[in-house]
């Protein structure tokens, strides 16, 4: 069943299964570790709506930033990511949207990593349902992030060491029979977003 599937809109933090994706495909060719260390830009903290904030200057491992992106929509982590795997946010957006190119995303234009509502950042059910696919059957293990209910990363800072609790944004994990998944996002224009992935 399909509805109006290639209607152009604002994708809000949905846009973040294209960042998953390219986070995955850099791990899996070894171009990145889990492990590696991440240093947050004044960029990425700036980011704003959903985050885990971030201290400009902090470091996180890989692993924790991509928990973050996964379970709790973090903006600031999403960007973060984006640099540390390109140099920039709009190096890595060119990435996004060359990927979405292969994957025949014809009704996508990313413009950020994180969904932020921008000029021209638009995408379709089906293009969403598209890259969906690709990164749960590409990647299975990122459903040890987005099954999780709640976790925690530990800010670093100049504070010292203060745990900061996760809580996923997809409820559907808690009351939907075989829910794996996958991706929330709200905006203002976007309103509210869902990719959601089961199996039984």
């Amino acid at each position: 069943y399909e509805k109006n599937s290639h209607e152009a809109r604002h994708p809000a933090s949905v846009t973040k299964i294209m960042t998953l994706l390219l986070i995955f495909d850099a791990l899996h060719s070894g171009k990145i570790h889990l492990q590696d260390e991440v240093t947050t830009s004044a960029h990425a903290k700036s980011m704003g709506g959903s985050q885990v904030f971030l201290e400009e200057g902090e470091t996180q491992i890989a692993a924790d930033l991509t928990k973050s992106i996964a379970i709790a929509s973090a903006n600031d982590a999403a960007v973060a990511m984006a640099e540390f795997l390109a140099g920039s946010e709009e190096a890595f957006v060119q990435k996004m949207n060359e990927r979405a190119k292969e994957l025949g995303m014809e009704d996508t234009n990313f413009v950020n990593a994180c969904g932020l509502d921008t000029e021209g950042h638009v995408s379709s059910a089906y293009d969403i349902a598209l890259m969906s696919r690709e990164l749960m059957e590409n990647f299975p293990e990122i459903k040890e992030y987005t099954t999780t209910w709640q976790d925690s990363i530990v800010h670093r800072t100049r504070r010292g060491e203060e745990t900061f609790g996760l809580t996923n944004t997809n409820k559907l994990i808690q009351w939907y029979d075989g829910a794996t998944g996958l991706k929330t996002g709200s905006t203002g224009n976007a309103l509210y977003c869902l990719s959601g992935t089961a199996e039984r």
